[in-house]
């Protein structure tokens, strides 16, 4: 959205809902920060989490139909402004997300958390998608941490010859058809300490993850560096073009100066 837009929403009235698209820390603590001040915000999650932690702003669950429906729902909710805070790799409903905020000409803000990048120690393989990242595992057997989203696990079929640990919010089911994985129900965050001891005592040989950024999964990938472990990472997909903050605290103040938290 260019500045004229920005500047010409902040002239009107802008107490209008404000609508976060969910799922990630950032999300949770924008809430946060809008609720205390008062805001009229509302969360969209896509509801994949069983259970979902409390959030401080009323709670909408599941999906709109593609970027049309976004469009007809912002519209019909009176929507003023939209924050896509989904996850890094939701890259569909980001394009959605900015596809539907056009069409419906509210303000677009997208709230993306920096990648991580490597520093002196560590050992990345980075590729595009879990299929590159069975194959970058190689043939000999392994002792491999997965630490994705279950939608991504599928492909690991293909490499019944390692031994996984899989560490995830809800169970995966059905369960990986290999002969050896033990699972884990863990919710984030995950200090270092932590990490260290359980890929230490699991006598893990090559972590498989995302690049997910921020601090709450970072501590497998200081672990990682400590123990000499390989990390095969997947690459963040390509985002669209939009305006963009790292924090919930930018966040905030890009919606402050844009004009949508006015009479608050």
């Amino acid at each position: 959205m260019d500045s004229q837009r920005v500047a010409a929403a902040g002239s009107e009235d802008m107490t209008s809902p404000i609508l976060i698209l969910g799922g990630t820390t950032e999300a949770r603590e924008l809430a946060a920060l809008l609720a205390a001040r008062g805001a009229d915000a509302v969360l969209s999650l896509a509801g994949r989490t069983v259970n979902p932690v409390a959030m401080p702003v009323p709670v909408r669950m599941g999906g709109f139909g593609g970027a049309e429906g976004l469009a007809a729902h912002l519209r019909e909710a009176g929507i003023g402004a939209l924050v896509d805070a989904t996850h890094p790799y939701a890259a569909t409903m980001s394009r959605h997300a900015a596809q539907a905020a056009a069409a419906a000409d509210v303000l677009f803000l997208a709230l993306r958390r920096a990648p991580w990048q490597p520093v002196p120690g560590d050992d990345w393989a980075e590729v595009a998608e879990a299929r590159e990242a069975v194959a970058a595992l190689g043939v000999p057997e392994h002792r491999v941490f997965l630490a994705l989203g279950r939608q991504e696990l599928a492909p690991f079929v293909e490499a019944p010859q390692h031994d996984y640990l899989i560490r995830s919010v809800d169970p995966v089911m059905p369960p990986l058809a290999v002969p050896r994985a033990r699972y884990i129900l863990a919710r984030g965050p995950f200090d270092e300490a932590g990490e260290y001891a359980m890929l230490r005592d699991a006598r893990i040989e090559a972590i498989v993850c995302k690049n997910s950024g921020g601090t709450a999964t970072y501590g497998k990938i200081a672990a990682a560096r400590a123990l000499g472990i390989r990390v095969v990472m997947l690459r963040r997909p390509e985002l669209p073009e939009a305006p963009n903050v790292a924090t919930a605290e930018e966040a905030l103040a890009w919606l402050d100066h844009a004009g949508a938290l006015r009479g608050v």
